[in-house]
């Protein structure tokens, strides 16, 4: 906890918002999508908070297989569908920010690593709904209430795996070229760099990455710190929950710190 205050303190102070940002695609992204009007997506967000609500109106109680680095918050893998969509799905701010990204980026492809209850998903498909999202997810339990409510929701884009990330990711990156990549499922260092590794070879010039929570612990910012170094990353952007990497070779590398 303190270290993450630390570093949330260091972030508060070194993180500018587009009147100190000097490259013309970082300046263009922050004004005409992460800064963009919220009533252009009043529709969206609202069917958003439906889905929320349907999930924190569930008290039904599920056993979590975890493949990741666990919890901070439950003691027990035996949880309220409610307890974690309060607590360990996407926020309602990132939620809302994902929904401009991937309306900004209009992906025709889109990968999602973790789906947990598909809160996050299901932004991916209602920002976009003619992509198509294929989403990974290890625990058969949170991965039958997604699915019921994608069903529900009539998010139809939606291609839901289930098993290990060890056996299904590298099957699912055969052949694919991904426009958008969103790393959710495994907070762990070695795995992170395991995938981002795995998944550079499925991107192209304009692709988007997204790695949430980097400062989660020191073990994930030492993986943020690999990928935002590599060779192949032009352009990274820390917002503090989220990492996002460009691979534009046309860009300088630069690296930035951003209030969303």
């Amino acid at each position: 906890m303190i270290h993450q205050l630390k570093n949330y303190l260091s972030y508060i102070i070194s993180s500018t918002n587009q009147h100190g940002i000097h490259s013309p695609f970082v300046f263009e992204l922050m004004t005409k999508c992460f800064y963009s009007d919220h009533n252009k997506f009043a529709k969206q967000f609202a069917l958003i908070n439906d889905y929320r609500n349907s999930l924190s109106q569930n008290y039904e109680v599920i056993e979590i297989k975890d493949f990741g680095a666990g919890s901070k918050v439950f003691k027990s893998n035996k949880r309220k569908i409610s307890a974690i969509a309060k607590n360990a799905g996407i926020s309602k701010k990132r939620a809302k920010l994902l929904v401009k990204i991937v309306q900004y980026f209009n992906p025709n492809q889109i990968l999602e690593i973790g789906t947990s209850l598909g809160i996050g998903t299901a932004s991916l498909s209602i920002g976009n709904p003619i992509s198509k999202i294929t989403t990974l997810e290890g625990c058969s339990e949170t991965s039958k209430i997604a699915q019921d409510n994608f069903d529900k929701f009539e998010l139809d884009n939606i291609d839901l795996i289930i098993g290990d990330f060890k056996n299904t990711l590298s099957t699912t990156l055969n052949n694919q070229k991904f426009d958008l990549i969103y790393f959710d499922g495994n907070h762990q260092k070695d795995a992170t760099i395991e995938y981002f590794e795995l998944c550079l070879k499925t991107a192209h010039n304009d692709s988007v990455f997204i790695f949430d929570d980097i400062h989660w612990s020191k073990e994930m910012e030492e993986a943020w710190d690999y990928i935002k170094d590599h060779n192949k990353v032009t352009v990274s952007i820390d917002t503090y929950q989220w990492g996002i990497i460009f691979l534009r070779k046309e860009q300088p590398k630069e690296h930035f710190i951003i209030r969303v």
